[in-house]
């Protein structure tokens, strides 16, 4: 045994990285290529509040993995570079509204962001009213432009109403000091046309939204990265443009190429190859799909997740289920746990989701006089299923 962990860890020192950090996820690279456009027009959106102005609230859409993040990001450190030499005060806070516990009820919203402010609150207890109050008093004390901005806000709004958005642009109002501008970035296309009308007249929103890559910009995107992320002459022939076509597949998601690109590079590491090879990619490729249909499920709000273990547990005892029998096991469940039954067609709506994320695949059938109705089976690969069935129990019943 020992012998065979001397001879991991000593392939450990011999790694195909020079900086893996480079790949992931949480990097800010110093440019953003082929997001000029896009990055000018936030900037020139938000501009005005160097002068002290309020400035519209704006909604950034699009896929994942397209830079709508890190180009708001990039903007937001431009702006605050800027804003020392500014008459007027700016402050910007950014919020991930996809983190479990803190972006799940709006009294938890509020509590981060009084947190980030240098606020405290209790993590539960007050009314949200008193949380508002708290929130109005520490931000009201200076004039100030507060720009919040609310990355997967469309999941917030899933998680827990529109109405939190409304309160939101309401306390302008209410502020004598302090006004609040709101940047919202969403994958979600429609989001805004779902939300409440007199939500969505409070927000007088402007939009932008960012188109996919194609597959020569993931490859100057992945090339560029590559660079810094590995030692030289690592990657063989074919690798980067296989990435690039994969991701371009995937609605042009960066954040996927990236991912193939280091995945690939642990598979070789691992299997003690010193190059990157084409085979790697096609592993990579299968590892992430097993690992993000888990972290979807993993990540989605209880509803959704209770759904989905009504499904499974149909599947478990027939071949064929539809939307009825779905919606009545879902109901058992609710009344199990003491969780809000949502009607059938906000239940059916959610099954739509379900087949568009690839996780079940849904038939539209005609029963006559009956109507319609879907029949319904999992997608699920069956090697995955035992530990997606552990990860809902655990959220669910625990």
């Amino acid at each position: 045994m020992v012998v065979k962990l001397d001879k991991i860890f000593n392939s450990a020192s011999n790694s195909v990285f020079r900086d893996k950090s480079v790949l992931q996820a949480n990097y800010s690279p110093e440019t953003i290529p082929h997001r000029d456009k896009e990055i000018e027009q936030v900037a020139a959106i938000l501009a005005p509040c160097l002068k002290g102005e309020k400035t519209s609230n704006l909604f950034v859409y699009g896929n994942t993995g397209t830079g709508k993040t890190l180009s708001v990001q990039y903007v937001k450190n431009e702006l605050l570079k800027r804003a020392g030499s500014s008459p007027s005060g700016l402050r910007i806070e950014y919020l991930n509204c996809k983190l479990k516990k803190i972006a799940d009820t709006e009294y938890r919203i509020l509590a981060e962001l009084i947190k980030k402010l240098g606020g405290e609150v209790p993590a539960t207890g007050l009314p949200t009213d008193s949380v508002y109050n708290k929130f109005i008093e520490l931000i009201d004390k200076e004039k100030q432009i507060l720009i919040l901005i609310l990355d997967e806000v469309d999941q917030a709004v899933k998680k827990i109403s529109d109405n939190f958005l409304y309160n939101l642009t309401r306390l302008n109002s209410e502020l004598t000091k302090t006004q609040i501008c709101l940047v919202g970035i969403s994958n979600d296309l429609r989001f805004l046309d779902d939300l409440d009308p007199r939500v969505k007249s409070s927000l007088s929103e402007e939009e932008i939204i960012f188109p996919p890559y194609n597959a020569l910009q993931l490859q100057d995107i992945l090339r560029g990265r590559a660079e810094k992320a590995f030692h030289k002459n690592i990657i063989e022939g074919g690798v980067i443009e296989k990435c690039a076509a994969f991701a371009a597949r995937e609605h042009g998601d960066a954040r996927r190429a990236l991912d193939l690109l280091r995945v690939a590079g642990e598979i070789a590491d691992r299997s003690g190859d010193k190059k990157i090879k084409l085979r790697h990619i096609d592993l990579a490729n299968n590892k992430i799909e097993r690992d993000k249909i888990l972290d979807v499920i993993e990540s989605e709000p209880k509803q959704f997740q209770l759904v989905l273990m009504a499904i499974f547990e149909l599947a478990e005892k027939n071949e064929k289920m539809f939307t009825g029998d779905v919606y009545k096991v879902y109901r058992e469940f609710c009344k199990k746990v003491n969780i809000e039954v949502l009607t059938q067609r906000r239940v059916s709506s959610i099954i739509s989701e379900f087949d568009m994320l690839g996780l079940i695949n849904a038939r539209n059938l005609s029963r006559g006089t009956y109507g319609k109705t879907r029949e319904i089976r999992s997608a699920i690969p069956k090697e995955i299923e035992e530990h997606a069935k552990i990860i809902l129990r655990d959220a669910i019943f625990v």
